[in-house]
């Protein structure tokens, strides 16, 4: 015979979750059986009825008449049977952004003499404290309760001067007690486990901020170089002192053993315009007490408003970084250069240990309608930028960064992750703060749980007209594939009709894919992937290594000559090798450093691509700022797989120069072109030199471009 009810160890709840404002989802056993009446939410302070919606075996939909009572716990009771109210997924619906997005909200610690203010944001908490240390690594500290304000912000004011003092929060969400460093510290301690509370006034140097003035020539009239602050101090036959430190790239006329410069003062006789800087934010890969024999590129950020302290002299200090890295700024500028910031904004380090994870769980990364994490980024975790408090956080730490370090530029990595609202807004309010800044990002379409037409990649450029995108279609047509070792470019005589179509379109900064010539980032290596000396040497192991120099310099002459703005790695001017590493983010010194000893034994090159520089800085055919002056200005004379050759006509209302010819030849054999008009070209680059001053005359309309090389001929007014 059949009972009636069944046993109440049938009658099991295993888990309840609250999954919209209104809507708990309920699990367990023999639920349809359970009767629809008597079902309620229960917390400390009140008790609401819970309607039941639908009704399985092991599922039950119960809702609210009212929102959530967020800030307390939560019970589904019926009967004799009770289960907590987990908060999950509703943290990621558009509904609760709505109400509690804080959007004005100023988070973080606010430092006066007198007192300090304390704000967080953690909506679905139910307790924050914060905690008070005299030491960084202190034990017991004094405890202050925080209050919660209606959007979710809890905050407390403490009396009394703070600075120097250490501090960390300790929050209770779902029952789960946890201590977190406030996402919003501008100061921290030694691998980032607590923040410290500062005056940031202290930390400016002297005469600070340097003035910079505005670029009165044009918008593409940018030079990018890039490099890591420990590959480019760090060599021992560099003459810096402060190796592998924010230190080493304020010290001035350093040199190596042959009495040739290094350091900040090759770079300002180098002639770029602006030092792209590998990411500075805290990162977590480096253990910072051990900071002198460990290495990593920096791209798994943990704090996104404090600098890194492996680069400081004392990463203990909560100020040191700050100044040093101020100074180091301070010096980049003073030498004639702007300074571009990599940021990481796509993904954390370890993002279950994050403190944005442990203060709103679920909320800050991005999720497919599964319920897994979305993993676009290949390292775990994807920011959900399209969130308020997400994109807040975003925003507040660039204008931060732009604001307190007074650089004049951000490198967006893996760009394509973030959204595009979050970048549109990102345009308008470094706008607001600065004149002439360069934005650039890696528009990659990365499979991130985001619609494609979200995302802030390359095919949506032209709805974000501020920002430049690594061109990688021009890198891979020429130097071959950067996914495929063996693949070559034109540079190496490939003769695909692709490779050929994808260089011409580059040479004229790529106008079917920008609103403009300053979007289009040039370049054929970066800290990514083979450097091209190594791309070149392992698609062609056997090929002599002086027509592989070759192959290398034609290819950064078509980058430098290109309209559009070109980006080298630093070292590529003197054939920088990793060793055949192709991704040596976490490699030894000995791979990644910048070896002095090589720049001096290809010091000739170096002049070379000193010349292009020069010239291109000083002649404004070559960098013309709209497609509608390039399509005017720019012809095709020869076009195929032995030579390209192309013309600027009349372009003397911008140039002193009227006429400029160039033309490169991928080819080991000497190619003849036709010059337009007549005789009397002057050369000012070919095989052997690239000069302001010319080098020699053609007397006729006939040239000879040498093998492997580029040719500029020019005619003034």
């Amino acid at each position: 015979m059949k009972q009636k009810n069944p046993p109440l160890v049938n009658r099991r709840f295993h888990s309840a979750e609250l999954v919209t404002l209104f809507r708990i989802k309920l699990t367990g056993a023999g639920l349809s059986t359970f009767q629809s009446a008597d079902w309620t939410l229960q917390t400390a302070t009140k008790e609401l009825p819970l309607t039941v919606v639908s009704r399985q075996e092991a599922e039950m939909e119960l809702e609210l008449p009212d929102v959530f009572p967020f800030g307390e716990d939560g019970f589904v009771v019926h009967l004799d049977q009770a289960c907590y109210v987990q908060i999950t997924e509703v943290v990621r619906t558009d509904s609760f952004d709505e109400l509690f997005a804080e959007e004005k909200a100023q988070l973080g610690a606010c430092y006066d003499q007198a007192d300090t203010s304390f704000a967080v944001w953690a909506p679905t908490a139910t307790e924050v404290t914060i905690h008070i240390f005299d030491e960084w690594h202190g034990q017991t500290g004094t405890k202050y309760v925080c209050s919660r304000g209606e959007k979710g912000v809890w905050s407390v004011t403490i009396q009394g001067d703070l600075e120097r003092k250490w501090y960390e929060y300790e929050v209770v969400v779902n029952r789960e007690r946890q201590r977190a460093v406030d996402p919003y510290a501008r100061f921290l301690s030694v691998n980032g486990e607590r923040g410290m509370i500062g005056d940031l006034k202290k930390t400016n140097p002297a005469d600070w901020p340097v003035p910079i003035p505005a670029n009165e020539r044009d918008e593409t009239d940018v030079i990018i170089y890039e490099l890591h602050v420990r590959d480019f101090t760090i060599d021992p036959h560099n003459g810096i002192r402060q190796k592998g430190k924010y230190a080493g790239l304020t010290e001035a006329g350093t040199h190596d053993h042959n009495g040739l410069s290094t350091g900040l003062s090759y770079l300002r006789q180098l002639g770029i315009t602006h030092v792209e800087l590998l990411p500075l934010q805290e990162f977590g890969s480096i253990d910072e007490s051990e900071r002198e024999t460990a290495y990593n590129w920096g791209y798994d950020t943990t704090h996104f408003f404090a600098p890194e302290g492996s680069y400081a002299t004392d990463p203990y200090d909560g100020y040191c970084r700050i100044k040093e890295l101020k100074m180091m700024i301070r010096s980049i500028q003073r030498h004639g250069m702007k300074v571009i910031l990599d940021m990481v904004f796509n993904h954390v380090y370890i993002w279950e240990a994050s403190a944005l994870e442990k203060l709103v769980p679920g909320y800050y990364f991005r999720y497919h309608p599964s319920g897994t994490i979305s993993n676009g980024t290949g390292v775990g975790n994807d920011i959900a930028s399209e969130r308020k408090m997400a994109r807040k956080l975003i925003v507040e730490a660039v204008c931060y960064w732009l604001e307190e370090f007074q650089v004049n530029g951000f490198r967006f990595d893996l760009m394509g992750i973030l959204d595009i609202g979050t970048m549109k807004q990102i345009s308008a309010e470094t706008a607001k703060r600065a004149d002439d800044l360069f934005l650039l990002g890696e528009g990659w379409d990365l499979p991130t749980a985001l619609s494609a037409e979200q995302k802030a990649s390359v095919s949506q450029a032209k709805k974000l007209p501020a920002i430049g995108f690594f061109e990688d279609q021009f890198r891979d047509a020429l130097k071959g594939s950067a996914f495929s070792s063996s693949s070559l470019g034109y540079v190496s005589a490939e003769q695909k009709p692709a490779v050929l179509e994808a260089v011409a379109h580059g040479l004229k900064g790529s106008p079917t894919s920008f609103t403009r010539p300053r979007q289009a980032v040039h370049y054929v290596e970066a800290h990514d992937n083979h450097t091209l000396w190594d791309k070149l040497k392992v698609a062609a192991p056997s090929e002599d290594e002086r027509q592989l120099r070759k192959r290398h310099r034609l290819a950064c002459a078509i980058v430098l000559l290109a309209q559009g703005i070109p980006f080298l790695q630093a070292g590529q001017e003197f054939f920088r090798t990793k060793y055949g590493v192709e991704n040596s983010y976490r490699s030894p010194d000995w791979v990644n450093q910048i070896e002095w000893k090589q720049r001096s034994v290809f010091q000739e090159n170096v002049d070379y691509i000193k010349g292009l520089i020069a010239l291109r800085r000083h002649h404004p055919a070559l960098r013309l700022p709209s497609y509608e002056l390039i399509e005017r200005h720019f012809r095709f004379l020869d076009l195929d797989h032995r030579r390209i050759v192309y013309h600027l006509e009349r372009v003397g209302r911008y140039d002193q120069w009227d006429e400029i010819v160039i033309g490169h030849n991928p080819t080991t054999k000497k190619q003849k072109i036709e010059l337009p008009g007549r005789g009397n070209w002057q050369v000012v680059v070919d095989d052997q030199a690239a000069s302001l001053i010319p080098l020699y005359i053609i007397g006729s309309n006939c040239a000879y471009l040498q093998p492997l090389s580029t040719l500029v001929c020019v005619k003034g007014n």
